[in-house]
Order: structure tokens, then C-alpha cells, then sequence
């Protein structure tokens, strides 16, 4: 027979998460009355509290979201090939400290892997070079952009390890470095190693064509000029997804939210590396001045959370916006997925931290 005490807390625990489901509720339901579009799933412990999806798959043919729908990841995706590198590093195929240069051929001496996986190494900005230089006709790939990189040297921003900067260069050449160690495709190694033993059926990095045939892929809009929401694929010259549609590393996953949950759940086990190695990825990095950054391995990190340790990262494509949350000493976890780029997502974050914050 339960006592009194326990009874209590169960009383109590019940009604703290009626009081987080309904503020939620209200926080997504205002988002929506504004016209954001997109799907919210909070869990606990692994256990879905709050699921929902809100708008439209396609907004010019009026297809309700799902909350199955995929959606393109866009940075979210750089946690992947960072467990990539982290993979191969306990295979001993390569080690953090390893200059780059072992393995790949560029213009940017002195710098090491950990400089690429924390956004230390004063690389210069690969898009921006092929945005001058590119035929958007074609889609470009990892060997496009390194040869355009030596070809035209632009000059490093920093010293590496003097500073943070964000950087999708470092994560073209992360995913390059992986193939050149172990002589596979990252596209089908990403398969192999993560979102299968995972159990990310709905996960996988998809070429242009293979999006297409995707039926419930939640597309991506931008507002045109008379402020209705379009296939963002429409403004060609200026959606980078397409013209460097090839390239692996820095983005391009698709996945589902329940996906993305099952990944934040092996992330507690060591079903794909250590612990030691997996405390790497969310340990800042020291600076040469002595200052730490706020970045791990593919994790935004904050220092001054008042949840406690809270790791996070964001994802930013034309008309995506996407970002997972996790509260790793409490064992909960944010995710939200964003298909027509609403000024609401930051603000819905937000009220999604606070709430999930709520005993």
C-alpha cells in the first residue's frame, strides 16, 4: 500500500506536468495565431510530454503539417559529423590534435581537427567563394569546394585556437577527413554507423533528388514580395542548399522529431562512443589567450544556463529554422522544427526552456 507521502508526490508530480503541457499548449497556440508553421516535441527522460505539429507541409498546395514530417536539419547536422570524427578517433583512425594537413590537402597550415570540430581555426568562409566564383547551374560537392579553396586561397581569418569563430568550412573538411580515413562515403558511413544502430529509420543525408521523392518532407518557405509563404527552392541564386547541394558535413541531414529524440537518448548511453569521449563534445575549448569559447563538439554550450547544463544546437537554412535542446542533468529535451522561417521560433525556445524549467 502506497503512503500518504508518496501519494503526494505523485499528486504533485501530475499536476507540474499538466501545468508544463498547458503552458506549452499556450506558447505554440500563440505562435501559431501568428503563422508560425512547424512541429514542437518536449520529452522527459526519454518520455514525449508534448507533441504537436502547427501550419502547413506545403503552403502552396495546403498540406497540413505532420508531426512524422521530415525537415531539413541544416546545422543541426554538424553534431553528427562531429560523433563521426569521435567514432573514427576511438577506431584509431585519427587522433583531435592531428593536423589537418595529414589527411587533407589545403592552403592553412598549423591546424588541427579540434580546431575544426570547435570552430577554432580561422578558416575562411568556403561560401563565400563559391558564391563568387560557383556556376549555381551545378550542384557542388566536398572536392569542388577544396579545390576552390586552394585555387583561390582567400586569406584565414585568425591564428588557430586564438578565436571562435563559426565556421561550415571546418565541417566540409571534418567530413572529408573521415572518408580519406576510412576509404568510405560519409553519406552511407553517417548510415551505417549512427542512424541505424540508432534507430533513425526517417534520417539520412538525401541528395536533391531524393528529397523530391520524400512525400511528407515539410518544404521550406520564404515570403515573396507580396508577403505570401513560397517554396524556398524558387529563389535559386540565392538558396545555397541547392548550388552546394552536394556538399557533406556542415548540414544537409533530414530527419523527423521523434528522430531527433532517439539521438538525444544515445547520447546517454555509450551505444556509440565512451563517455570520456562524448565529455569532449561538451567541454569548451581553451583559448591561446586562456579564455574558453562556448562550443564543444558540435554543441553550442551554455556556460550561464539556470537549468544547469543545457547543450544545444541551432539549424539555419532557406526557410528552416531547427534546433534541439538538452538539459543533460535532468535528462530532458526541447526540439523544434520551423518551415517557414517565423521571427516566432526564438521566442517559442524560450517558452519552452521556462516551461520544461517548472517542477
Amino acid at each position: 500500500m502506497k503512503s500518504l507521502a508518496s501519494v503526494l508526490l505523485i499528486f504533485i508530480g501530475s499536476f507540474g506536468l499538466q501545468a508544463q503541457v498547458s503552458q506549452l499548449e499556450s506558447a505554440l497556440g500563440e505562435a501559431e495565431s501568428k503563422g508560425y508553421s512547424g512541429v514542437m516535441l518536449v520529452a522527459d527522460k526519454g518520455e514525449i510530454i508534448f507533441e504537436k505539429a502547427v501550419g502547413l507541409r506545403s503552403f502552396e498546395e495546403k498540406i497540413p503539417l505532420e508531426t512524422t514530417d521530415l525537415f531539413e536539419m541544416a546545422s543541426v547536422s554538424k553534431q553528427f559529423t562531429a560523433m563521426m570524427v569521435m567514432m573514427c578517433k576511438e577506431k584509431g583512425l585519427l587522433d583531435f590534435d592531428d593536423p589537418i594537413e595529414k589527411y587533407i590537402r589545403v592552403p592553412y597550415p598549423n591546424i588541427s581537427i579540434r580546431h575544426l570540430l570547435t570552430h577554432t581555426s580561422g578558416l575562411p568562409d568556403y561560401q563565400a567563394i563559391m558564391d563568387e566564383h560557383w556556376d549555381k547551374s551545378k550542384a557542388a560537392g566536398n572536392p569542388e569546394i577544396l579545390e576552390y579553396l586552394r585555387r583561390y586561397a582567400p586569406a584565414k581569418r585568425f591564428e588557430p585556437g586564438y578565436n571562435y569563430e563559426y565556421s561550415n568550412t571546418g565541417y566540409v573538411i571534418l567530413a572529408s577527413i573521415v572518408e580519406e580515413v576510412t576509404g568510405k562515403d560519409f553519406v552511407e558511413l553517417s548510415k551505417e554507423w549512427i542512424f541505424d544502430p540508432v534507430g533513425m529509420n526517417h534520417t539520412a543525408i538525401r541528395s536533391l533528388e531524393e528529397k523530391a521523392q520524400v512525400s511528407n518532407f515539410a518544404a521550406g518557405h520564404l515570403q515573396d514580395e507580396q508577403g505570401n509563404y513560397v517554396n524556398a527552392n524558387r529563389f535559386r541564386s540565392s538558396d545555397y542548399t541547392l548550388w552546394l547541394g552536394n556538399r557533406k558535413g556542415p548540414g544537409r541531414v533530414s530527419s523527423t522529431a521523434q528522430d531527433l529524440l532517439l539521438w538525444d537518448q544515445a547520447l546517454y548511453s555509450e551505444k556509440l562512443v565512451s563517455k570520456e569521449t562524448l565529455e569532449e563534445a561538451f567541454s569548451p575549448f581553451q583559448l591561446t589567450d586562456g579564455a574558453k569559447s562556448t562550443y564543444g563538439f558540435g554543441w553550442d554550450l551554455d556556460p550561464n544556463s539556470p537549468y544547469g547544463k543545457l547543450v544545444s544546437h541551432t539549424g539555419d537554412n532557406p526557410g528552416y529554422q531547427t534546433i534541439i535542446v538538452r538539459f543533460i542533468e535532468e535528462n530532458k529535451t526541447i526540439i523544434l522544427l520551423n518551415n517557414n522561417y517565423h521571427p516566432e521560433h526564438d521566442a517559442l525556445v524560450e517558452a519552452a526552456k521556462e516551461a520544461l524549467s517548472k517542477k
